[in-house]
């Protein structure tokens, strides 16, 4: 009886009495066959969309039985056949560890079944079935359980990531990224935990913990991401700086910022020279009663009133907005001009405003007491701005810089200023 190849490896078995002297050499052969198939080895692949990797009977120096393969050459992406020869074509069962070194995905394949790509640049041990036409290859890495520790030079995770205990971070690993194709879950054990969504949305749940190490930090995003955080209580033990809008479920949390003050007619007093008409009830016809301060077309007219901002106040400068109404049809514009001044404790009040800053002029209507909402001025400079501070305006209508021949009826004064602090604590 003839030797036959007939096993994985392709090596040659020997009949009964065959081969009489030459056992050795077939031996030595085999071994030499079976050493190559625990080896390295490197083999180019066509540049064309289909190649075959075979494991030839009795091949020495056959790069397609080793163990570990640089695949190399290429150009496209290629299916490749894992296969032996003969009536063993597709029978061969064996694992490969492949690396793709070409420029484009590997396919391998090994019947009709299931088959394995490999990306460009990435390793996967992969093994056939040897089922004949229907074979399939199997990514044996594909579910893999590593008791001890496990240390990588980077780490891309393309699915979901199970972590079962706390996940640290080393005291020099300050930012976690994630690109904007993200669609991963980091769940807890207990099914709360941190996720991370197509949307770059990280969600953290009631029990879960994200810390970097000595430091404290949690995570630090790109500029687009969004942080949707569901716990029912959160601590933060440092400060945390937010420069965008800060919101909850239900409605908008307080930041630093521009907010307003509204100064009504009501709360002014005109000045005792070159002033405003005393205030004034108007009654309309319907709607409602105005309370009104009259300003004159033929002087500059004044009054004033005051407020305390709240500590928050960054003592810089402030804008403003005036609401009037003319009882007339002449369509002249009005303008209106804004001082401040701001007094500590103990210090004198006999003291001069600051430079006042006129806004643009607004034309009236021409309806009689349509109402007139005038433009934003430019910033006002209050003088010596403090915290803590009793702080006097000075309104003037200055009859210079606009042209209505009626008396301006001054209903208020929104004005403008900007917080530096959360709250006035």
């Amino acid at each position: 009886m003839a030797s036959t190849y007939v096993n994985n490896l392709g090596l040659e078995e020997m009949a009964t009495g065959d081969q009489s002297g030459s056992w050795g050499t077939t031996t030595n052969k085999n071994l030499t066959l079976i050493g190559e198939a625990l080896g390295w080895g490197t083999r180019a692949i066509a540049n064309a969309s289909t190649d075959n990797m075979t494991v030839g009977d009795g091949n020495e120096g056959d790069a397609d039985r080793s163990l570990a393969i640089k695949l190399t050459g290429g150009g496209q992406a290629c299916t490749v056949t894992l296969q032996g020869v003969g009536s063993n074509q597709l029978t061969v069962s064996k694992v490969w560890i492949m690396y793709n070194s070409t420029a484009a995905t590997l396919t391998f394949t090994s019947g009709s079944g299931a088959n394995v790509a490999i990306l460009a640049g990435e390793t996967k041990m992969i093994a056939t079935d040897g089922g004949g036409s229907g074979g399939v290859v199997y990514d044996l890495l594909t579910s893999v359980n590593l008791a001890g520790t496990t240390k990588t030079a980077a780490l891309t995770n393309a699915g979901d990531m199970l972590v079962g205990d706390d996940l640290t971070l080393n005291s020099d690993s300050s930012v976690l990224g994630f690109g904007a194709d993200t669609d991963t879950t980091l769940t807890h054990t207990d099914g709360s935990g941190l996720t991370l969504n197509s949307t770059n949305k990280i969600m953290f749940n009631d029990v879960s913990q994200f810390i970097h190490g000595s430091s404290n930090e949690i995570l630090s995003l790109g500029a687009t991401a969004e942080i949707d955080l569901t716990a029912t209580a959160i601590d933060i033990n440092g400060t945390a700086d937010i420069s965008g809008t800060l919101t909850n479920a239900t409605a908008a949390v307080k930041v630093a910022g521009v907010e307003t003050i509204y100064v009504p007619a009501a709360a002014m007093y005109p000045e005792t020279t070159g002033g405003s008409s005393v205030l004034t009830q108007v009654e309309l016809s319907n709607g409602p009663e105005l309370s009104v301060l009259d300003f004159a077309a033929d002087a500059d007219d004044h009054a004033q009133f005051s407020v305390i901002f709240p500590k928050s106040w960054n003592e810089g400068t402030v804008t403003f907005q005036a609401f009037f109404t003319v009882t007339g049809t002449n369509t002249g514009t009005v303008s209106w001009g804004l001082a401040g001044l701001s007094r500590a404790d103990n210090a004198d009040l006999n003291t001069a405003f600051g430079t006042a800053v006129v806004a643009a002029a607004k034309a009236h209507s021409g309806t009689s007491n349509d109402l007139d909402i005038a433009n934003v001025s430019g910033a006002v400079t209050i003088a010596n701005a403090a915290a803590d501070c009793y702080t006097f305006f000075r309104v003037l209508r200055d009859v210079s810089a606009d042209s209505q021949t009626g008396a301006a009826r001054l209903m208020g004064i929104k004005l403008f200023f900007t917080t530096d602090a959360k709250n006035d604590s």
